[in-house]
């Protein structure tokens, strides 16, 4: 029993330094970036592998229901990773490194908004849909870990977690997100 207590302290102590590593600034521009977007109507489309498509679906379900009880907008928020029917379709028709981007096409307009997750930052898909991005003027905001690979280079805003266990880094990109979504609701959120 000793050894997990031990081993959970350090692992959350682990976590806890990661978030502080963050670039506080560069967090400030990713809440401003997503309630200007929220605020001008403009979708915001979310995506991730793995962890990170799980913690990206959930930045849905608490913005278009958390975010819009406690808050006078209405998001347009809808995740790239939810629809396995369309991913499976275009990785066996097209190719898994099209997933995101092939989406992207025909769903994003000029200025709209892509959070992109993703611990490594170098999935093929990520690299794809922010070239894409890039070419069609959509901004980007980037979580990464690790070192941040070619998320952290070429994001619009890049959030990097510093943390080399995919773990802490999912699970930092998690609270970040949960923080933000709070952050935006006490100082944008209704005023009783």
């Amino acid at each position: 029993m000793k050894k997990i207590n031990n081993f959970i302290k350090e692992y959350v102590n682990n976590l806890f330094n990661s978030i502080l590593s963050t670039d506080m600034k560069n967090l400030n521009i990713a809440a401003e970036t997503i309630l200007k977007s929220i605020k001008q109507n403009q979708k915001i489309f979310v995506c991730g592998n793995g962890g990170s498509a799980a913690i990206a679906n959930h930045y849905v379900v608490d913005f278009l229901k958390f975010f819009r009880e406690r808050t006078n907008y209405s998001p347009k928020m809808i995740s790239l990773s939810d629809n396995i029917e369309t991913i499976t379709a275009i990785s066996n028709d097209n190719d898994y490194k099209y997933i995101f981007s092939y989406q992207a096409q025909s769903l994003c307009n000029k200025n709209d908004l892509i959070i992109i997750i993703s611990s490594s930052g170098n999935s093929q898909n990520v690299i794809e849909l922010l070239k894409f991005s890039k070419k069609n003027k959509i901004k980007t905001i980037g979580f990464s870990g690790f070192n941040g690979g070619y998320l952290k280079k070429n994001a619009d805003v890049s959030v990097h977690i510093n943390a080399n266990n995919y773990g802490i880094s999912e699970d930092a990109h998690h609270v970040l997100m949960h923080g933000l979504l709070q952050y935006l609701i006490k100082y944008f959120g209704k005023k009783n």
